[in-house]
């Protein structure tokens, strides 16, 4: 497995350094935070394997091909490791969700997080995510998906409908670290 981990370094560092390095942007957190807070329930929801779930068009697979004692393989599916592999699935990510953007919802790669004013709200807006995943088969990691809470962490901040604060567990990460030393 190592051989093959290595060689797909190799392989994927060259076909970086030949890529065309595409700008999608991710967004603003601080923007997304502020749209995010200040309301009554949420929803966190957590894509399974993000990247894997985005296949390769086929006259692409060659370029991720590599060796490994049991043979000769491409991937079909977008590994980690390729430089495009954030802004691909990010875009993607948009254009499955792009009518629900902003309004009731906010994607950051692969954590979703829904929300609403009431519990009703929220759980309308959770069913119409819910049914776009399905009608595209994005599927979701239930054991870190966190239904109609009332606060929750994103990207290190709690956001809840007192709004956005530091997430406590990692000022007292960093109070505890020993001082430099040398």
């Amino acid at each position: 497995m190592w051989e093959s981990s290595t060689q797909f370094q190799i392989l994927s560092g060259k076909l970086n350094t030949s890529t065309r390095k595409d700008h999608f942007p991710l967004p603003f957190i601080d923007q997304m935070l502020d749209r995010l807070s200040g309301h009554a329930y949420y929803c966190f929801l957590d894509g399974f394997s993000g990247y894997n779930q985005i296949p390769i068009a086929p006259e692409d697979q060659e370029k991720t091909t590599f060796t490994c004692p049991f043979g000769t393989f491409a991937y079909r599916r977008m590994p980690f490791g390729l430089c495009n592999a954030p802004a691909t699935f990010q875009r993607c990510m948009m254009a499955i969700f792009s009518d629900m953007v902003e309004r009731f919802m906010e994607v950051f790669m692969d954590d979703f997080s829904v929300f609403g004013s009431s519990f009703d709200d929220c759980l309308h807006h959770l069913s119409l995510v819910l049914k776009r995943c399905q009608e595209t088969n994005l599927i979701l990691n239930w054991e870190k998906c966190h239904f109609m809470v009332r606060q929750g962490i994103v990207l290190g901040h709690v956001v809840s409908s007192k709004g956005i604060e530091v997430d406590k567990a990692k000022i007292d990460i960093i109070s505890n670290l020993p001082p430099p030393c040398c």
